[in-house]
């Protein structure tokens, strides 16, 4: 990629310490990755539903879902393909909030998130709660855009990005961990950045 700087270095030559093993900065680019044609989904028609293991099935229309409480985070994002975009704004909704509604059974050990466009990402319950993920529809101030998953995505931030599912539509909550589109191919089942869990055995 022409133009990007890999390994931002500081005055003394140190390495960005925001930067987890084998990152580069991005810096103002956003690089556009993904194994699906990208869809044209209607706001009219999008919703997004929480079913499985839990004591109410919830679905939202996009009217719905942006009358909920408005959460916003603030911070860094990883791909797996080696780069990283620091100091980014999405807003959105708390993924605690729609898990409040639908009220996870108390067997409920991971989820896994599904999009519109059928591509499934499988994570643990605890990544997804305890301010840890969001459904947002604004990045930077702007809608999304649908290269990046608009009108909305799933934003799991300390995880690989591809966890954070676009055109998300929905978590199905199971008593049970069963890998999503890319973990069956070859994929870590987590993805955390920090321990570069990129690849099945990492």
């Amino acid at each position: 990629m022409a133009g990007i700087t890999r390994g931002f270095l500081g005055r003394r030559g140190e390495r960005d310490p925001r930067l987890p093993p084998g990152q580069y900065d991005a810096r103002d680019q956003w690089p556009v990755l993904h194994a699906e044609a990208t869809p044209r989904i209607s706001t009219d028609t999008w919703t997004f539903t929480v079913e499985g293991l839990v004591e109410h099935e919830v679905s939202w229309t996009w009217d719905e879902i942006h009358a909920l409480p408005r959460a916003r985070y603030d911070g860094a994002i990883h791909c797996v393909t080696t780069w990283s975009k620091f100091d980014m704004t999405f807003d959105g909704v708390s993924v605690d909030t729609l898990l409040e509604a639908a009220r996870p059974l108390p067997s409920t050990t991971h989820v896994m998130a599904v999009s519109h466009t059928g591509y499934t990402t499988n994570l643990p319950l605890a990544d997804v709660t305890d301010g840890k993920a969001w459904v947002v529809w604004d990045a930077d101030g702007a809608p999304l855009t649908v290269e990046h998953g608009g009108p909305a995505r799933l934003l799991v931030p300390h995880l690989y990005f591809w966890k954070s599912a676009k055109w998300v539509s929905g978590l199905r909550l199971m008593d049970h961990d069963e890998p999503g589109f890319w973990e069956r191919n070859g994929y870590h089942d987590r993805g955390d950045p920090w321990a570069e869990q990129r690849y099945q055995g990492d």
